[in-house]
This record gives structure tokens, sequence and C-alpha cells, in this order.
């Protein structure tokens, strides 16, 4: 099958989640909106009244017919169908919690730059983005990747569920790479405390697919448009 994802052609923003799990198993896909008239096409659909609910933003993903929005639940579909996930129920729907908590720090990773919202400019919120930023990594940090960290040392494999990887550590792989860019010096200091999410990033990046994207022209850089954004004022 050939899908079709949408989402922002020059950010790698919430759409990376879903590129990272296409790009890692070589599945055929098309990155609609990097095309010639595909933003567009990507507007018309989320106004089309024919499909029940369209789309509320991107990204979003067209396989066949089915027409599926949201991260998390784009995963939750591509996961076994990618070898990405779990077969039973039960472990997909332990994947699918896992990668709704992603969603939420990811929020909160947003948060730090904009605290007032996406309506007004960094440097409207400078102060807010400053406290909103220092309780950031003073709490929310510890609180998010400490519980991952705990759940990769009960773990009994070289990934976080086992001995296959999965969607939830590719994830994981954006999340510190997105951290990384965005506060290189807070994170240096604070890997020391998560060595095994910093060493299933390590066995992510050395993936054969993942290490191929990385060096293509289909991983689009960070660039201060996206979720992780680098300003050295949050990073002192």
């Amino acid at each position: 099958m050939r899908y079709e994802l949408f989402y922002w052609p020059t950010i790698q923003g919430r759409g990376e989640y879903v590129r990272l799990a296409l790009e890692d198993a070589g599945a055929d896909y098309v990155d609609v909106a990097r095309r010639k008239g595909g933003e567009r096409r990507m507007m018309a659909m989320m106004a089309n009244r024919r499909l029940g609910p369209p789309p509320f933003a991107p990204p979003f993903l067209k396989a066949n017919k089915l027409v599926i929005a949201q991260v998390a639940n784009i995963l939750f579909y591509l996961g076994p169908r990618l070898g990405l996930a779990p077969k039973s129920e039960a472990g997909r729907l332990r994947l699918h919690q896992l990668q709704l908590t992603i969603a939420d720090f990811v929020v909160e990773i947003h948060d730090t730059h904009h605290p007032l919202g996406p309506t007004f400019y960094y440097e409207d919120q400078r102060p807010q983005a400053k406290r909103r930023t220092e309780e950031f990594w003073k709490a929310r940090v510890p609180k998010f990747l400490g519980y991952f960290e705990t759940l990769a040392a009960r773990g009994n494999g070289p990934y976080l569920d086992g001995r296959r990887a999965n969607y939830v550590d590719l994830s994981l792989f954006q999340i510190v790479e997105g951290l990384r860019y965005a506060f290189p010096k807070r994170m240096a200091r604070f890997e020391r405390k998560i060595p095994r999410i910093v060493a299933l990033h390590a066995r992510v990046a050395s993936r054969p697919n993942i290490a191929a994207y990385a060096q293509s022209g289909r991983r689009i850089p960070f660039n201060t448009d996206g979720v992780f954004r680098h300003y050295a004022a949050l990073d002192e």
C-alpha cells in the first residue's frame, strides 16, 4: 500500500513521529504537502465536509479510503501493519497509552516557548517563556523522562518493550533529538539521569533506515518554526 502523509512541508513538528515510523519500516509513502500543489490539497481535505469528520489539523494519513488524524491514532493504525507494534490487543493498547503520554509531553515542550499560546510571537512572551522553561526543566522533564527511564529499567531487551523496536522507541528518539537541539546545555546536564533512554536513542539512530533517513533530504532540519525551537535565552 502507498500511504499519503499530510503535514506542513517546512517543519518536522508532530508529523515527524509518523515519518519516522514510515521510514524505519521502509514503507511506500508520499509526503504530500512537499510536492507541488500538495499543501493546497491538504487544506482542501481539512475543509471537506464529506469526510466524517474531516481532520482538525495535520498530520493526517490517507490509507486507501481511510483518513486518520492525530499522531497517536495514526501510529496505533500503522504500528501492527509496519511491524512496529505487537499483534495482541493488550500490546497495542500498551503502546498507545505510552504514545499518548508522549503527546502530552510534546505539548509541554511547545509551551516552553509559547506559554501564552501560538497567536503571540515568542518575542511577545519572553518573560513568561523563561519562567515556563525553568519549571519545565525543574519538574516536567524529570517527571516524563523519568517515567520512561523507569520503564526502560524494567524491560528485558534492547528496546522499551523487549527485543523488537516499536513506534514508541522511535518517538522517544525524536524527543531526545529535539531536546538536544532546543536546549543543548540543559539536556547535556540532564542526560546523565536517563542513561537508558540515551542508550535507546543511540540504538534507534543506528538502525539502517533511520540512519539513512537522517542523512537524506527527506529529513527536514530543526528550525525555529517547529515544536522544538532553540532560543539561547531559554537554555541558560
